[in-house]
């Protein structure tokens, strides 16, 4: 405030934003602390296989993404492959959803807060309160949904307190309306 004087009713306003400017400054490391406790989360498959993940705009959840194979000739061959859990946890939900376009989904709980979904699989192979390990088999691809009519892909999601979040795997961050390959480190 150079140059300004402060007086009586330039005060509360310099203090509301001084605790503004407080209150943003404590809110950083509680977000540094949550990418701290983060899982190393892998990919959802086999090592070395080769996906396409794609997190498009309008898609729903906003920061989940969608990943699908394709053989050497670049056709699609992900229904039935196999499903690996990205981080170990515990198996918080296991069912097949009506109610929503999810089909059947497998919820993993990891701890501090952090989950992660996967969804229209063909088959699930785990049960609510299953302790898995990183890489040990949740169950297949497919393409199932009460809602929608889909082709086969496996639906992916980060989830932290309860909120979708972009994720990150293998150390490498997803953000928004991407579509690349990534090779999973899951098992290796």
């Amino acid at each position: 405030m150079a140059g300004r004087r402060l007086t009586a009713r330039s005060v509360p306003a310099a203090l509301a934003g001084l605790t503004m400017f407080t209150a943003l400054l404590q809110a950083a490391p509680a977000s540094a602390a949550a990418d701290a406790g983060r899982p190393a989360f892998r990919m959802p498959f086999v090592c070395d296989q080769s996906w396409r993940g794609s997190n498009w705009e309008g898609h729903s959840p906003s920061h989940s993404i969608d990943w699908n194979h394709y053989d050497a000739a670049g056709n699609p061959d992900d229904l039935g492959r196999r499903v690996l859990a990205s981080a170990g946890g515990t198996v918080l939900s296991s069912y097949y959803a009506t109610d929503t376009g999810y089909g059947n989904t497998v919820v993993i709980g990891h701890g501090d807060g952090w989950r992660t979904r996967y969804a229209h699989l063909q088959s699930r192979d785990v049960q609510v309160g299953d302790t898995v390990t990183r890489g040990q088999r949740i169950g297949t691809v497919g393409a199932t949904s009460a809602l929608y009519s889909l082709s086969p892909h496996l639906h992916y999601e980060q989830i932290h307190d309860g909120v979708v979040v972009v994720a990150v795997v293998q150390g490498v961050t997803w953000s928004d309306y991407l579509v690349r390959y990534q090779t999973s480190t899951n098992g290796c």
